[in-house]
């Protein structure tokens, strides 16, 4: 029941491709962008409770005035204490006009602009304050050299690209995932300045001095260029936004596309998430409308609004590398109502039908259906459509032979045909609130003040069927689920998973690395000890869906499925991917 899967974080992205006095006079306020990137962190908090963050470019910054903005929360709230700290919010309004004229409005002021990152944090190691969520910034006082980053990520070797940063000669503070994207990037941004800053400067051909200068180093920076030396050896996965102070940015993916990422391109607007649902709410769009940007590629858009697509991988690498997203993204983390991933997560619900129905004798008239957590409703769904469906069939091969010598008889008929599924809602959850991303101290707790059970509808000779749609180290499940559903005094409790057991440890997509935390793991092993002492009974029992079982949108050729079937996993490298095991990690705070 959402045990504590590391996967991390949403990021967020929008430029407006138009000043915003036009957003002003054909959207009706000058902070649309501002608002849409608020839409963009609300749909997708799914990712990261754990704090949030805005940072913006101001395009028009005069000198002597800051040309960034940034606002950080850690914590639950971190989405409505940083739009409250700028002052605005869905209770008190976008108005960008009333911002502009209104004494006490100057926050809102400095973060109406044309150009916005912002992040929901899921942190992992280290500690959870502002100064660890994100926008990070590089700061220096060329604006073409300060670096705004935000991103989902998890590399495998930091403690290499760590290395590396002090052979440039640099002084990292940290071994963490955060330092060294931020600096590997920040490296070669400074070497493409250095690079026009002689070819045009002072000793270059034209001699430019000055903000001359500062221009045409802005207008001819490469940050394809950049990203293609920055990520030379990276080993991981990742979906990275950036801005620079003079109003260049970009979005990436990493090759392997373990990472999600998409975007909307519109004459007026780009925009880019991890999910593609976030994109469709926030900006009233369909689904077609979305694109996914393809892995080993970036969107660059230049400060102009120029909008650039391409690799920053060599070609020849990108079509010799294999796609492999993350399976678990589409089978548990992303939003549901994505259409794809909500046909999938059905599709995975109805491949438990048939094992479900045998752990319960195909008994289906004294058996209760029911799911937790909400998340699990769309697998619940695939799983009674199913169950109906093989229960008819059963029905009518049962009564075919009376039916051929005209014995059976109409209402009979109607019966075989409409068997009586018992759906109810036994769990009922009283917060907004996932337990996966709660600390593990906490997880246990918290479950058992989340939910509440509704007494009165399972009766003692009646079989507990509840599906959950992931279950990975088990503790919510024992410490708290099952002891709350006994309350019930169900005849036996069958718990059905549809995800596929997480069997090996990964580092690239769910990272959980040790294999010993694997409630698949200990089930063997408590199945082992069980059966040494002669077997024995139990009123609960778990069935998951088989990692052979694959989603019919979901080729196991675009899909990573190293931690069900230790498949052919990971990342990919230039130069060659990190053994997880090898790997050591200190940390690391994104």
């Amino acid at each position: 029941m959402s045990d504590g899967i590391g996967h991390y974080c949403g990021i967020s992205f929008v430029r407006l491709l138009k000043p915003v006095e036009y957003f002003r006079e054909h959207y009706g306020s000058a902070t649309w962008g501002l608002a849409r990137l608020y839409l963009l962190l609300e749909k997708q908090r799914n990712r990261g409770q754990d704090g949030a963050g805005v940072g913006c470019i101001r395009l028009r910054a005069q000198m002597g005035q800051p040309f960034y903005h940034l606002k950080r929360a850690p914590g639950r709230n971190g989405i409505e204490e940083v739009f409250g700290a700028i002052g605005v919010g869905p209770h008190k309004g976008f108005n960008g006009r009333a911002a502009e004229t209104e004494a006490g409005h100057e926050t809102i002021a400095d973060f109406t602009s044309e150009l916005y990152l912002g992040h929901v944090r899921y942190g992992t190691d280290g500690e959870n304050n502002d100064r660890t969520c994100h926008p990070q910034v590089r700061h220096n006082n060329w604006p073409s050299r300060t670096l705004m980053l935000v991103g989902n990520f998890n590399l495998t070797n930091s403690p290499d690209l760590f290395e590396e940063l002090i052979g440039y000669g640099q002084h990292p503070v940290a071994v963490i995932d955060t330092m060294t994207i931020m600096e590997k990037i920040g490296h070669f941004l400074d070497r493409e300045n250095d690079r026009l800053y002689h070819l045009h400067g002072p000793d270059g051909a034209e001699r430019l001095t000055g903000q001359d200068l500062a221009t045409r180093i802005g207008q001819e920076l490469d940050l394809v260029r950049v990203l293609r030396k920055a990520t030379r050896r990276w080993d991981g996965g990742y979906a990275i936004a950036g801005a620079l102070g003079h109003g260049d940015s970009f979005v990436c993916r990493d090759p392997v596309g373990i990472r999600p990422c998409y975007y909307l391109q519109h004459k007026d607007y780009l925009a880019a998430a991890s999910e593609r649902a976030a994109l469709v709410g926030a900006f009233e769009t369909t689904p077609d409308e979305v694109k996914e940007l393809p892995p080993g590629h970036c969107i660059v858009v230049k400060r102009d609004g120029r909008v650039l697509c391409e690799p920053f991988v060599e070609d020849h690498e990108i079509e010799s590398i294999p796609t492999k997203a993350c399976s678990f993204e589409r089978i548990y983390f992303s939003r549901g109502n994505d259409a794809d991933i909500y046909q999938e997560r059905k599709h995975l619900g109805r491949n438990l039908a048939k094992r479900t129905l045998d752990a319960v004798h195909w008994d289906v008239e004294r058996t209760v259906f029911s799911f937790i957590p909400n998340t699990s409703e769309t697998a619940f769904l695939g799983l009674i459509s199913e169950v109906g469906r093989l229960t008819r069939v059963r029905q009518a091969e049962a009564l075919a032979p009376r039916l051929a010598k005209g014995e059976i008889t109409a209402e009979e008929l109607a019966a075989a045909m409409s068997p009586k599924v018992r759906l109810e809602k036994i769990a009922h959850k009283d917060q907004k609130l996932r337990t996966f991303i709660t600390e593990d101290a906490d997880r246990g707790t918290l479950v058992s003040h989340v939910y509440d059970v509704t007494p009165g509808i399972v009766g003692p000779d009646d079989s507990l069927v509840v599906v959950d749609d992931s279950i990975v180290r088990g503790t919510t499940l024992r410490d708290s689920v099952i002891s709350m559903l006994a309350r019930l005094n169900p005849k036996r409790i069958v718990v059905v998973s549809s995800a596929p057991p997480i069997c090996y440890p990964d580092c690239y997509g769910i990272d959980m690395s040790q294999l010993e935390k694997f409630v698949a793991f200990q089930a063997t092993l408590a199945l082992l000890r069980e059966r040494g002492e002669g077997g024995g009974s139990s009123r609960t029992s778990t069935a998951s869906a088989r990692p052979s079982e694959t989603c019919p949108s979901a080729s196991t050729r675009t899909r990573c499925g190293a931690c069900t079937n230790r498949s052919a996993t990971s990342s990919w490298s230039r130069r060659s991917p990190s053994s997880c095991g090898r790997s050591t990690r200190v940390g690391r705070a994104n």
